[in-house]
């Protein structure tokens, strides 16, 4: 199954490593310096609106965080 994740994108669910709040987790340290490194290393793929959450995947190999205007809460309805 795919996990539609707006921007006309959509995520394999078994490559879903985790789906994370951006307002909860970015008060983290760990969590802006890995956010950071991931865009420096060209895995951040990039939403057209403001981000509310972000969805890590890995999938043959490569890590991606996809940032998503949807929050959380929708994305894990959305799961089930």
């Amino acid at each position: 199954m795919y996990l539609s994740i707006g921007n006309d994108m959509a995520v394999r669910d078994k490559s879903i490593i985790g789906i994370f709040d951006l307002d909860n987790t970015s008060t983290s340290r760990r969590t802006r310096e890995f956010l950071e490194t991931a865009e420096k290393e060209g895995e951040v793929v990039p939403c057209d609106d403001l981000p509310k959450s972000f969805v890590l995947t890995s999938e043959y190999g490569f890590h991606r965080v996809h940032l998503t205007a949807l929050s959380s809460a929708t994305l894990e309805k959305r799961l089930r």
